[in-house]
């Protein structure tokens, strides 16, 4: 396949068509492209802001290929998408990043032991496929975190187990499907770094950001022009050898435990652009949006310096509950901003949007943002 650079003017292809896809091609058509989306979602996030929109099951060969052959590269907003779908594609178009990462995000025990394999340490784990893979040999793993290998995500196929009598039941709740129990570990935070790398191996990164969770649904994220260097460059290093032991083009956020000496234990990778990334928007010379366009396309990639301390929020579907949030309230300070993803159905825990808030320092933007947030409740009767 060919690897000259793909440039404005061609058409992006992305797979997945949720809010991810739709900052996704916002960035491209900032930079000239043309987008053509491909879910079987109709009047999706991404859909409403792409000039293409294929509506369609991600097994129906025909219309992948056809896609397929409509468009320059090929990328993805979710890690769920069907590996044959990505194969199929390949056939035809560039697909970045590549089948081995999607592969290896699908499933947690592969994930892991993947990270493993490049000498980067994870949370300690053991995999089970039946009631009879935990035994008394593994009391060291409680209390514990069961996880269904595929298909979990903002706290979804994962269940607490305190100990190794409560492992059935815990297996029951989970539908007796293949699963990971992981040690829960005591951490100072959690924290995450999103690594971009380009088709020639260059890299820069973002990050880390402080997350906070709520109901395992990431809830605030902050950062600084100024994170403690020996944080940073442990969280690089770890990023770097991971996309480059996948030969990874595009965008790769990778999830950590940073513990009481300061290590940090990676959770979970996700080879897309991130939640937490969403500060970068508003607060970097470039967006983690902008680098999955330039680096899918063979683009020189951008500045990720950060410019001001900045905090995003969340905006779940329960702000909807007693009707429409109070819009003007919360932004009547002119530093919060505010990105909403075009669904139309609000649901309890939907991610519906995001604000993004620029101060002085970063414990005055998530204050900001936290208090932004809270002002929407304050419905607008008028």
């Amino acid at each position: 396949m060919s690897s000259k650079p793909v440039l404005p003017g061609a058409t992006l292809g992305i797979l997945g068509s949720g809010q991810l896809g739709r900052m996704f091609a916002i960035a491209a058509k900032r930079l000239g492209y043309n987008v053509h989306v491909f879910s079987p979602d109709q009047n999706s996030p991404a859909g409403q802001v792409s000039d293409h929109e294929t509506t369609a099951d991600y097994l129906d060969q025909e219309q992948v290929v056809a896609f397929a052959k409509k468009v320059d590269v090929v990328s993805y907003e979710f890690e769920n998408i069907p590996t044959d779908t990505v194969q199929w594609i390949a056939e035809h178009t560039p697909v970045r990043p590549g089948v081995k990462a999607l592969e290896t995000a699908q499933h947690r025990a592969v994930e892991k032991t993947f990270v493993q394999s490049v000498g980067v340490p994870v949370t300690p784990f053991k995999s089970m496929n039946e009631l009879g893979d935990i035994n008394d040999d593994d009391s060291n793993l409680f209390p514990a975190i069961m996880k269904t290998v595929r298909d979990g995500y903002d706290g979804k196929g994962q269940t607490t187990v305190e100990t190794l009598a409560d492992v059935e039941s815990a297996w029951n709740r989970l539908g007796q499907k293949n699963v990971i129990l992981e040690k829960r570990v005591e951490f100072v935070d959690e924290q995450s770094v999103i690594g971009v790398r380009g088709q020639d191996g260059s890299f820069v990164s973002y990050g880390p950001f402080l997350n906070d969770h709520e109901n395992h649904i990431l809830s605030t994220s902050v950062v600084g022009p100024h994170p403690p260097e020996e944080l940073k460059s442990k969280a690089d290093e770890i990023a770097k050898s991971i996309m480059d032991a996948l030969d990874y083009v595009g965008v790769l956020c990778i999830e950590f435990f940073r513990t009481q000496d300061n290590q940090l234990l990676v959770n979970e990778l996700a080879p897309r652009p991130h939640n937490s990334g969403h500060i970068t928007i508003d607060s970097h010379v470039t967006c983690q949006f902008e680098q999955q366009v330039r680096s899918i396309c063979g683009l020189p990639l951008g500045d990720p310096t950060c410019l001001r301390p900045a905090a995003m929020a969340n905006l779940l579907g329960d702000l909807w509950a007693n009707g429409e949030p109070n819009w003007a309230n919360a932004l009547s300070d002119g530093k919060v901003k505010l990105h909403l993803y075009g669904k139309s159905v609000a649901k309890v825990g939907r991610k519906m949007g995001h604000l993004n808030v620029l101060a002085d320092s970063p414990e005055e933007a998530v204050q900001k943002a936290i208090g932004a947030r809270a002002a929407l409740r304050d419905v607008n009767q008028g």
